[in-house]
């Protein structure tokens, strides 16, 4: 009786990989690690597979689709009408579009964990942009090892196997503090949460500013990062331990928005007891009352960069992470 001839699934099953991801590594794709490439050949090649390049040319056929992924935490309340994320997305589909294709739009709890299955295996997408790296990289580690095409927003200092575009949060974490030194803050706090990459590095350049200047003290406020999380904490503190800071940098506008009302509400002047600065230049930022000094993030060409740099990947390139400048806009509340 005749074998059953083993077909491509077969062989992915076998290999414990998806099946495009099986299709790129026996078409030698270089998105595909090495190993992964080596062990799917040796087994085609132990089982007397050969790979129909008709069908899989169906297979990788491709939609015109970019899937922008906005990556949260299980546990934000942080969500996609946050002024600075429609702001990303509205940059990255300008980007899109001027190259001929189309957004689709997503986020992490549409897609699950199997991000590959569901946008390139789904044929839903070519390739993927995910906005934010959050606390854990796995899901995104796991998209790159099984040969997505993707680029994520986040910090370009973070290593992996993914090319990563954002600015340079340590720079502005001194640039914003040492902003606030230099207007005569000393007892500041940092409100957000290290445990994201991006806000790890804004944090540290907080410090490293804080420990230049013997007379200064430095206070760490863990929120999420949403202005309700903000008018909450800063509401607590205040009755907790009465004005007990003259400075504050915030990790995002919407949290320094946050903390402007909760300051307001309590007659803290804003700047005269308390200078504030935020991060990300929304447009709420300019017609906030007081208007609000932030740092701003080049979002028009990180849009360009992140769509260059996955249309190269979908070429068979590997490009490499960006860094891109931040810019310190001066206004009222500091």
């Amino acid at each position: 009786m005749q074998s059953k001839k083993m077909k491509l699934a077969d062989l992915a099953k076998l290999a414990g990989v998806s099946t495009s991801t099986a299709s790129r590594a026996l078409n030698n794709n270089p998105l595909i690690k090495e190993e992964t490439r080596n062990k799917l050949q040796a087994l085609a090649k132990k089982h007397n597979f050969s790979l129909n390049a008709a069908a899989s040319r169906l297979r990788l056929q491709k939609t015109n689709v970019i899937a922008v992924l906005i990556n949260f935490d299980a546990e934000t309340e942080q969500s996609i009408d946050d002024p600075f994320l429609l702001k990303v997305v509205s940059d990255i589909n300008l980007a899109v579009n001027r190259q001929g294709y189309e957004l689709l739009l997503s986020n992490s709890y549409m897609a699950g964990d199997d991000w590959h299955g569901y946008f390139i295996d789904g044929r839903r997408a070519d390739g993927v942009i995910v906005v934010g790296q959050g606390k854990q990289q796995a899901r995104i580690e796991r998209a790159a090892s099984e040969g997505t095409p993707l680029v994520v927003w986040g910090d370009p200092k973070t290593q992996g196997e993914y090319a990563i575009v954002g600015s340079d949060n340590y720079l502005a974490g001194c640039t914003a503090t040492r902003h606030l030194l230099d207007r005569g803050a000393r007892r500041l706090l940092f409100m957000g949460d290290p445990a994201h990459a991006e806000l790890a590095e804004r944090y540290r350049g907080f410090c490293d500013q804080i420990s230049k200047e013997p007379e200064a003290s430095a206070s760490l406020l863990k929120i999420d990062i949403t202005s309700l999380a903000a008018y909450e904490v800063i509401n607590q503190t205040l009755l907790s331990e009465g004005l007990s800071f003259d400075g504050i940098f915030a990790c995002s506008d919407m949290v320094a928005l946050g903390a402007m009302k909760a300051l307001k509400e309590r007659y803290v002047s804003i700047p005269n007891d308390v200078r504030l600065v935020g991060f990300d230049d929304i447009a709420m930022a300019d017609i906030s009352s007081p208007s609000l000094t932030t740092i701003k993030q080049n979002t028009r060409l990180a849009g360009q960069v992140l769509v260059d740099k996955l249309l190269a990947q979908l070429k068979g390139d590997k490009p490499d992470s960006a860094q891109l400048d931040v810019e310190l806009v001066m206004r009222q509340s500091s």
